[in-house]
């Protein structure tokens, strides 16, 4: 995560002020906040998800023709260098 800088005073003693403070004081370390969604799954949905998804792919690409995955990927490659 970026730091935001602090908007420094225009006068000279207060700024003289915040670097004297800001190069003495010890730096606030924040916590780093875990995503909270990964505790509350259910592990046994995580894995059937797991499980299918690791199906769904090599299927899906056995399904498909030549033709449509070329055309699939055309439209990703278009979509990616959109920008």
């Amino acid at each position: 995560m970026t730091q935001k800088k602090k908007k420094r005073p225009a006068d000279v003693n207060m700024l003289a002020a915040s670097l004297v403070q800001d190069a003495t004081e010890p730096p606030v370390e924040e916590p780093v906040n875990e995503p909270e969604t990964a505790s509350k799954k259910n592990p046994a949905a995580v894995a059937l998800g797991r499980l299918g998804g690791k199906k769904g792919g090599p299927a899906r690409a056995k399904k498909l023709s030549s033709e449509q995955r070329k055309t699939i990927a055309k439209k990703a490659a278009k979509a990616r260098w959109k920008k």
